[in-house]
């Protein structure tokens, strides 16, 4: 893949991302994090990440890769295969102008994208939720930590956390 693949996640500490098919915490600044690092790229995100979702973002293309032979959805691209999601997010991501493509869910996506992603763009929610969905362990030693921003609890955000962006070492 020539255009970069990136990963955006929020995570709690106990590396729960989710439970039946919900985020787990109301954080604003994340949520304008997330629309800033997607805004204008190709979004790669499973069906059920989609269905929670429930339709496109505006600004972005929307990739849905699922197994689901019978999914289709409204303006969004279908995949069939993470290769085949790929794919499709290099070409809409040269088509759109793109500086990278955004892996964004759920848990099966993120697994399948780990050995690929230059760049993580995590938020490290401090709760520990009971969850369904977890995140994929990082080997941190493949990684060189960018950025670290601490955030607390606030009106706007039910938990303290902390941005941090790691990039691929080469």
């Amino acid at each position: 893949m020539t255009i970069p693949l990136i990963l955006v996640v929020a995570v709690a500490e106990n590396g729960v991302i989710g439970r039946d098919n919900q985020l787990l915490w109301r954080l604003k600044t994340d949520l304008g994090r997330f629309r800033r690092l997607t805004m204008g790229k190709p979004m790669i995100m499973g069906r059920k990440t989609f269905q929670s979702i429930g339709k496109p973002l505006p600004g972005r293309e929307t990739i849905v890769l699922t197994r689901d032979p019978g999914f289709a959805a409204e303006g969004v691209h279908v995949a069939r295969s993470w290769e085949e999601a790929l794919a499709k997010g290099e070409e809409l991501a040269a088509r759109m102008g793109a500086d990278a493509v955004a892996v964004v869910g759920g848990a099966e996506i993120y697994a399948l994208a780990m050995p690929h992603v230059e760049a993580l763009f995590l938020t490290e929610v401090r709760a520990a939720p009971e969850g369904d969905a977890v995140f994929p362990a990082i080997d941190r030693s493949q990684f060189r930590e960018m950025r670290r921003e601490d955030h607390p609890r606030g009106p706007d955000d039910e938990h303290p956390f902390t941005f941090i962006d790691l990039e691929r070492r080469r």
